[in-house]
C-alpha cells in the first residue's frame, strides 16, 4: 500500500474545488491532493478508523495501509472533531457529485452515516426509522398485530401434536437439531457446497479462504470477521441448538456467496485494481450494510433455487446429521409460512428502542408473532440492544436486492451477473430503488 495523505492537508479539503484528475490510491502530490477526491476518499478512511476508537464494532474490517490505523491512534481525534472533518470532506464532495459518479455519492453517504453514528455516541437519540433512515439509508414498513397474526393463523393446521403454536413449533424444530457431535461436519458440508456452487457463477480471487470456530456468549447466531488478503474468520455461536436450516443459511450468508464473497470481490475489484481506498475500510452502521447483509440473505435462494436446496439437505446434510431425510420437505413447508414472520423482529425492535415497551415486552412480542422460543427471543433482545436498528438490513435489505437483482432477468445467468455486479460495485441503497 502507500503512504497515508497527510491529514493536515486533508483538512483543507472544505476550501478546494475542481475536479480530480487522479483514479489510484497513490498518494498525490500536495498541490495535487487539494483537488482530489483520493484525498477525500483518504480522509474518509482516517475518519472511520478515529470513530472506531470510539465505537468497539463500527470497524467490521480493515484491510488499508497499516499506518493509517497506527496514525488514527497516535492522534486520536474527539467526536466532535470528527463530525467537523466529515462536514468539511462532504462540502468537498458538493462539486464532485455528478462529476465522479462512482466514488463521490458513495462517499458522501457513507460519511453522513458517519457523522449520525458520532453525534449518536454523543448522546443524540433518533426514531428507530430515522435512525436507520441515516444509518442505513432505508426504512422498514411498520405492520400491525393483525398481519403477523393472520399468517401464523396459518401454521396451525400444519404443525403437528398438541398445545399452541409456538409449543408444536418447536417440538418439530427439535427434531431437526443437529447434535453437537455433527455439527462441524454438517456445516463443512454446507459450507463446501454454497462455494462449489458460488465458484461456478462468480470469479473469485485465486488465494480466497476462510476458517471455522465455534464459539459461545454472544448476541448473533454467526459471524463474518474479514480479515483482509481474501481472508475471513467464520464463528458460528452454538449456544443455542443449531437447526437443520441454519447450516445453509449460514455458510451462504456468512461464506458464499455471502459476506466472504462480497468483502473479496471489494477487495480484489475495488481496491486492487482500480485503487479505490475508500473500500478498503467496511464500518458496520452504514449504508453498505444494507447491501452486505441483503445480498448475504439473498444470496441463500439464488444458490440453491426452487428445490435444490432441500433436495440436497435431505440426500447429503439431514444424514450426516442423524435426521430422517423424508421428514425434510414438509419442513420446509413449514419454515417458508414461518418466513412471512421476519418483519416481526423489526416491529419489536421498532417499539422496544422507541420506548413503547421495554425488553421483558419486546422478548414476549418475538415469542408471540415471531414464533421465537423465550431463549432466542431473550438473544434477539440481547441484538437489539447491540445492534438497534440493524435488524432492518436483513429483511428489508433481502427484499431490496432482490427486486434489483431480479428486474434484470429471470434465468439464472442473469440473476447471478447482476448479482455479482453488485457485489463488486460501489452501489447504495438508493441506487437500487
Amino acid at each position: 500500500m502507500t503512504r497515508p495523505v497527510p491529514l493536515a492537508l486533508i483538512l483543507t479539503l472544505a476550501a478546494c474545488g475542481g475536479p480530480s484528475g487522479e483514479d489510484t490510491m497513490e498518494t498525490p502530490s500536495p498541490e495535487a491532493a487539494a483537488h482530489s477526491i483520493d484525498a477525500i476518499a483518504a480522509e474518509y478512511v482516517h475518519l472511520v478508523l478515529a470513530l472506531g476508537e470510539h465505537d468497539e464494532g463500527y470497524v467490521d474490517a480493515y484491510f488499508g495501509p497499516p499506518e493509517w490505523q497506527s496514525a488514527v491512534e497516535a492522534q486520536p481525534a474527539t467526536l466532535e472533531a470528527i463530525e467537523g472533518r466529515a462536514a468539511a470532506a462532504r462540502r468537498a464532495l458538493d462539486g464532485r457529485l455528478t462529476e465522479e459518479p462512482s466514488r463521490a455519492p458513495f462517499l458522501d453517504h457513507q460519511l453522513a452515516a458517519l457523522e449520525a453514528r458520532s453525534r449518536m455516541l454523543r448522546g443524540t437519540r433518533y426514531s428507530f426509522d430515522e435512525e436507520s433512515e441515516r444509518l442505513y439509508g432505508a426504512v422498514a414498513p411498520t405492520h400491525d398485530e393483525e398481519h403477523f397474526a393472520e399468517r401464523i393463523r396459518g401454521l396451525e393446521g400444519m404443525l403437528p401434536g398438541d398445545g399452541d403454536v409456538l409449543t408444536r413449533l418447536e417440538a418439530l424444530r427439535d427434531r431437526f437439531t443437529i447434535p453437537a457431535d455433527r455439527l462441524d461436519a454438517v456445516f463443512q458440508a454446507a459450507l463446501a457446497e454454497c462455494r462449489r456452487r458460488t465458484l461456478e457463477r462468480l470469479d473469485l480471487p485465486p488465494a480466497e479462504s476462510f476458517r471455522i470456530e465455534y464459539v459461545t456468549d454472544k448476541p448473533w447466531s454467526g459471524y463474518n470477521w474479514y480479515q483482509g488478503d481474501y481472508e475471513s474468520l467464520i464463528q458460528v455461536n452454538t449456544e443455542l441448538p443449531i437447526r437443520l436450516e441454519r447450516a445453509i443459511d449460514l455458510a451462504c450468508h456468512e461464506g458464499y456467496p455471502g459476506h466472504h464473497t462480497y468483502n473479496a470481490l471489494r477487495e480484489w475489484r475495488l481496491v486492487e485494481e482500480r485503487r479505490w481506498v475508500e473500500h478498503s475500510v467496511y464500518p458496520l452502521y452504514s449504508p453498505l450494510s444494507l447491501i452486505a447483509e441483503g445480498s448475504a440473505n439473498y444470496g441463500v435462494d439464488l444458490t440453491f433455487p426452487g428445490e435444490e436446496r432441500t433436495r440436497f439437505e435431505a440426500e447429503t446434510l439431514a444424514p450426516l446429521a442423524g435426521i430422517d431425510p423424508a421428514s425434510v420437505p414438509e419442513y420446509y413447508r413449514i419454515l417458508e409460512v414461518l418466513d412471512q414472520l421476519s418483519f416481526a423482529g423489526n416491529e419489536a425492535a421498532r417499539r422496544y428502542l422507541d420506548g413503547e415497551i421495554d425488553a421483558a415486552a419486546a422478548a414476549e412480542w418475538l415469542e408471540r408473532y415471531a414464533l421465537y422460543s423465550p431463549d432466542r427471543a431473550a438473544q434477539r433482545v440481547r441484538f437489539i440492544d447491540t445492534y438497534r436498528s440493524y435488524v432492518i438490513n436483513y429483511n428489508l435489505g433481502e427484499q431490496i436486492v432482490r427486486d434489483w437483482v431480479e428486474r434484470g432477468g429471470a434465468s439464472p445467468q442473469e440473476r447471478w451477473a447482476r448479482f455479482a455486479d453488485l457485489l463488486a460495485s460501489p452501489r447504495l441503497p438508493a441506487d437500487l430503488r
